[in-house]
């Protein structure tokens, strides 16, 4: 059966957001995934995630912030983002029929989604793709504080390369936060998980990174627990390679 995509229209605060809705024939979980701040949930890199994750049998939501729904391009704050992700959260329950329910979110987006679940929202887990841990060459401002109070499990899947978590910095991170947080490297991945000399479209990059994402979430039980040897070839709060 080919896979279902459902336009939806989500109410945050006094305006409305756009989101789709792609479901395979008999998913297993609901994956919220948001955007980072340059591209919105159009993007191609967006769009082949969804769609690689539909083939590992979870459905998607991906939706677009307030600001990039407006055409605006510089991000919303975080009051407003967060008050998003828990809108468009809402949606995916009334839409995922009971089913155990991730969120996901690429760089501002998943940042913003650890903040609302810092703040409260109730998810299963979630995953990063590419957090931003700090600004390019300034590793001395992290963004880690909120991190440390989650007992949700957490994937970070970052690559090598990324000038926006220095390697041993997230490291430290990942290892304080404890075994409710995994780390999966992506081999010479920069930020937008391109890797130098290898040629692929961001559909088919964005697709590459799902079966991680698909792994993890199949070997985590709800939030708060682990199961015993579920982090394959990483340890609990350690690290794993996950060659592209």
């Amino acid at each position: 059966m080919p896979n279902t995509e459902t336009a939806l229209t989500i109410s945050v605060d006094d305006s409305d957001v756009p989101g789709i809705h792609l479901s395979p024939e008999d998913p297993s979980a609901t994956l919220v995934v948001a955007h980072g701040a340059g591209a919105g949930m159009e993007h191609p890199f967006l769009q082949g995630f969804c769609e690689a994750m539909a083939a590992e049998g979870v459905a998607t939501l991906r939706f677009n912030f307030p600001y990039r729904a407006a055409g605006r391009r510089f991000p919303d704050r975080p009051p407003l983002a967060i008050a998003t992700w828990r809108a468009v959260v809402a949606k995916a329950v009334e839409v995922s029929h009971g089913m155990p329910l991730w969120a996901a979110g690429k760089s501002f987006g998943g940042r913003m989604a650890s903040m609302a679940v810092a703040e409260g929202m109730d998810v299963q887990g979630l995953v990063y793709l590419g957090y931003p841990l700090h600004a390019p060459g300034k590793p001395e401002k992290l963004r880690d504080e909120h991190l440390y109070g989650i007992t949700t499990p957490m994937l970070f899947l970052q690559g090598t390369r990324d000038t926006f978590a220095t390697p041993e910095l997230l490291e430290s991170v990942v290892s304080r936060i404890g075994p409710t947080a995994t780390l999966q490297w992506v081999e010479g991945g920069d930020h937008s998980f391109g890797v130098k000399g290898v040629k692929r479209t961001a559909a088919e990059v964005g697709a590459s990174l799902a079966p991680a994402v698909a792994g993890f979430m199949r070997t985590e039980r709800p939030a708060g627990a682990t199961s015993p040897g579920a982090r394959g070839a990483g340890t609990p709060g350690g690290t794993a390679q996950y060659p592209q």
